[in-house]
């Protein structure tokens, strides 16, 4: 007959095996939150209302260059005509100034 072998006993050091498997379930993130109706409403505004301003500054610029651009053309034709204007008048005065001096010699 066989002798039965006692159990030899556990060092205290070494863990048993379910102290070494923690099951732990994987982690999960967290579903993201979707935005409200308020929120894509809001979003919607804003990218219409930057559409919107580009597309009105392009078409008051392409509307208003031609405008602007006649009138500083008469703007500089009536400048170049009163100055023409001043001109000669300071230059009838200053002959007139001049004949005066020659006439009391």
């Amino acid at each position: 007959m066989t002798a039965a072998v006692p159990p030899r006993p556990r060092p205290a050091q070494v863990p048993v095996l379910t102290e070494v498997i923690e099951i732990q379930a994987p982690a999960v993130a967290p579903a993201p939150e979707l935005p409200s109706e308020q929120q894509i409403a809001q979003r919607v505004m804003q990218d219409v209302q930057r559409q919107i301003d580009g597309m009105l500054d392009f078409r008051l610029r392409e509307a208003l260059a031609p405008v602007l651009a006649r009138h500083t053309d008469a703007l500089v034709q009536d400048l170049r005509q009163e100055l023409s204007r001043t001109l000669i008048d300071v230059v009838n005065r200053a002959v007139s100034q001049e004949l005066a001096k020659l006439r009391q010699r």
